[in-house]
């Protein structure tokens, strides 16, 4: 960076590191994203819900959010979705539920605390009526119950209804569960 470009970014940078330090001074904290090691922030562990707009879906599993200024990855909880590399069965499908439930629209998002192996947030995300979009694509048959992170019964219920409706990838004689499609 030339010395004129330095100048130019300081009121920037400036006026972001005064409104950070405002922001944190009166207790308020926001999810980390994926910025350089020294550079991560820390999540609060006591943050467990937040509003914030849906920018990008990434697959049936997987969206970003814009939480202020910040991009976050959502890794949706209770379920795993159709590969949509691999091209597995349904996978651009689950994707196509996901961005007609919530794309571009403002999500209540509920943090379980935990993040995967990714760095992506595991959440559950609700739509500003109240719709639980992580059980809403198990009810469409858009995604399995992942049993193997949550014994949650209400998604093991949402699975069993959707298989005997034939809806969604329920409608496939033999689909693979993705966790084995990965291997």
């Amino acid at each position: 960076m030339t010395n004129f470009e330095s100048i130019k970014m300081a009121p920037k940078m400036n006026l972001f590191l005064t409104g950070f330090l405002i922001f944190t001074s009166i207790g308020c904290t926001f999810p980390s994203v994926s910025l350089p090691e020294s550079q991560e922030k820390v999540v609060n562990p006591s943050f467990s819900k937040f509003t914030a707009k849906v920018i990008r879906i990434v697959d049936g599993d997987t969206l970003e959010v814009l939480y202020g200024e910040l991009p976050v990855m959502i890794r949706l909880q209770h379920i795993d979705c159709p590969e949509k590399k691999g091209s597995q069965p349904y996978g651009k499908k689950a994707k196509e539920t996901l961005s007609e439930l919530c794309f571009g629209k403002n999500v209540q998002v509920k943090y379980s605390g935990d993040k995967d192996r990714n760095g992506r947030y595991i959440c559950e995300i609700f739509t500003e009526d109240g719709l639980n979009i992580n059980q809403e694509m198990v009810k469409r048959g858009m995604a399995w119950h992942y049993k193997k992170y949550s014994t949650d019964p209400t998604y093991s219920q949402l699975e069993k209804d959707a298989r005997s409706q034939k809806v969604g990838l329920w409608a496939d004689p033999n689909p693979v569960p993705p966790w084995e499609w990965r291997k």
